[in-house]
């Protein structure tokens, strides 16, 4: 019986159960926190339905000031640095920095943990002006069923994603992209994503679960179920034992987590950071990747670790201490 078919068939358990031993074969047990960095609220396309963002363009009269100041950019990830989080990507919507400024960014953040950065900052034509301070681009499929992608996502073909990602393999970029469970797909459509990852030669799948936004038309709608999330990563982890794969849940769905890393995750992603550092939810966190036999890289809990060392960059420092703030209150 294939992979779809053992989901359709409620055998999500064998499922997890032959993922988790793939997992721990050819990745080990450590397990990473990852961090996207947003740089801005502005996204000059503006009409993915269940974006956040699509909600905001028509609020938003100055798009410059949607922008996050770029050192509030670095101090977050000097943050990371300091408590071993990974940052997964930067990500940005369409129109918000020009290539430059994101070059200058990436720079900044490689300077400062000493690790290239992802870039998730929609179909570019640029990656030529990239360097060593990237390791990779990611492409935002959501949904790798054609049809239901057009529709959600009207101005981000498949085919210019594909193309991106193939120009960046042949710059020797890895490639990446992010998967939404909730929008309307069913287990079938993994067909889809299956023929994408063996066609493109994708290096690392981050699945999200949906999170609806008010004002989208996904306001209203579940989020998917966590033996449906399991499921999927595991048929995945199943049919790509060496790719990287990235889960990211929200903070009202942390008993998620434990599944999903048995199921074959690497990392978990998606977390509002600065709410849940050495909170209750931290420490939660923690708890899902010990219970899952899993050794975590970093913390969510060690408050010290905020104030452990210093940044180069002294003007970060105001910056650097705001965020502070909002963990330990």
């Amino acid at each position: 019986m294939n992979l779809i078919n053992k989901i359709k068939n409620f055998e999500t358990l064998d499922l997890m159960q032959e993922a988790n031993k793939i997992t721990l074969a050819e990745h080990g047990n450590k397990i990473t926190l990852e961090r996207a960095i947003f740089l801005s609220w502005w996204c000059d396309k503006g009409d993915c339905l269940f974006c956040y963002m699509s909600s905001q363009k028509p609020k938003i009269k100055e798009p410059q000031k949607a922008r996050r100041n770029v050192n509030s950019i670095l101090a977050e990830a000097e943050l990371c640095r300091r408590t071993g989080m990974k940052i997964e990507f930067l990500s940005g919507g369409y129109g918000s920095y020009s290539t430059e400024e994101i070059r200058d960014i990436s720079r900044k953040i490689y300077e400062i943990t000493g690790e290239p950065v992802w870039l998730n900052i929609g179909i570019t034509k640029d990656l030529k002006e990239y360097g060593e301070e990237i390791a990779g681009v990611t492409g935002a499929v959501e949904v790798a069923n054609p049809e239901l992608h057009n529709k959600i996502c009207p101005s981000k073909s498949l085919e210019d994603i594909t193309e991106m990602l193939e120009f960046a393999g042949d710059l020797g970029f890895q490639k990446a992209i992010t998967v939404i469970l909730g929008l309307g797909e069913t287990p079938d459509d993994l067909k889809y994503l299956f023929d994408m990852i063996e066609n493109v030669g994708i290096d690392r799948v981050t699945f999200y679960s949906l999170n609806p936004h008010k004002e989208t038309i996904y306001e209203n709608e579940p989020q998917p179920a966590s033996l449906y999330y399991a499921g999927v990563v595991a048929a995945t982890r199943i049919k790509f034992p060496k790719l990287k794969i990235i889960t990211g849940t929200w903070i009202d769905n942390l008993a998620n987590m434990g599944p999903l890393l048995l199921s074959g995750a690497n990392g978990l992603t998606k977390f509002p950071l600065f709410k849940m550092f050495g909170t209750r939810y931290g420490k939660r966190v923690e708890e899902e990747v010990y219970w899952a036999g899993r050794e975590l890289v970093g913390t969510f809990t060690d408050v010290d670790a905020l104030t452990r060392s210093k940044a180069g960059n002294t003007e970060l420092e105001p910056f650097i201490q705001r965020y502070i703030k909002k963990c330990i209150k």
